[in-house]
């Protein structure tokens, strides 16, 4: 607020923001990357079956971490 919106960087913001709402951190740097380098670096590719089992072999086999909620079933029934 007042003069040190324009003395601080934008990266410096973050910094007074970590300081002060530790909270608030994670979508201000999702925002910041946004604005630095574009929203293509925040939103996670979609997963593509047949390019990762392309990519696989005897020696490299697929290893699937799956997170709370996600059900790779229909993409396994689709392959």
């Amino acid at each position: 607020p007042g003069e040190w919106n324009t003395k601080l960087t934008s990266f410096q913001k973050l910094i007074v923001l970590k300081a002060i709402r530790p909270d608030k951190l994670i979508p201000a740097v999702q925002n910041w990357i946004t604005d630095m380098i574009g929203r293509e670096f925040i939103d996670p590719p979609p997963f593509q079956l047949n390019k990762c089992f392309k990519d696989s072999a005897i020696t490299t086999p697929l290893i699937f971490i799956l997170s709370a909620g996600s059900d790779p079933v229909a993409d396994l029934k689709k392959f």
